[in-house]
């Protein structure tokens, strides 16, 4: 039956991939769930999933049509995870400066996360290595910018931004992730 419907799905019959999803909507759902552990990521992931196996019908060679959505799954599953994963910890540590310093226009939020941050790093200090703890203190607690941090120290604005990610590396490595919220 699956073949008829994928034939026919293929050749651009809508009702015949409606039949083709409704089949397939809860194995689809399951095998997103089981990565990304959140119903709502998963529900929007299995409509994605399934556009992209709209998408790439016409390549499908009946190799097993069930194993070749739950490819689809995992692998799309497994980005979403990747990319929400890198934007938390964008959202962590990689402070912007025009964040960090947002100027007379801050927000109420804005000013609170700030000093929670600040007084995180203070007492955090002492663990982050000699080499980038400079950095970070004048970055993070004295709030000054790349362009200050590069004329105090006598280097290149650039020397400054790979100073402060390096740092920033370091620390995802060796701090929980809880230790940043």
């Amino acid at each position: 039956m699956d073949a008829a419907l994928i034939e026919k799905a293929k050749t651009g019959n809508e009702h015949a991939f409606r039949l083709l999803v409704e089949k397939y909507r809860m194995h689809v759902f399951h095998t997103v769930f089981a990565i990304l552990r959140n119903q709502q990521d998963a529900e929007d992931a299995a409509q994605e999933v399934f556009l992209k196996i709209y998408a790439s019908l016409p390549q499908y060679e009946n190799q097993g049509f069930k194993t070749w959505i739950t490819r689809i799954s995992v692998n799309h599953a497994i980005d979403m995870k990747r990319k929400k994963t890198r934007r938390q910890e964008e959202a962590v540590i990689e402070f912007q400066p025009e964040f960090h310093h947002a100027g007379k226009a801050e927000t109420a939020e804005v000013i609170v996360l700030k000093k929670e941050q600040k007084i995180f790093f203070e007492k955090r200090l002492g663990e982050i290595p000699d080499n980038y703890r400079d950095v970070i203190e004048g970055f993070y607690i004295k709030e000054k910018s790349y362009h200050e941090l590069a004329e105090e120290q006598q280097v290149q604005v650039k020397t400054i931004e790979t100073k402060l990610y390096r740092a920033r590396q370091w620390m995802k490595k060796h701090w929980k992730e809880d230790d940043f919220r």
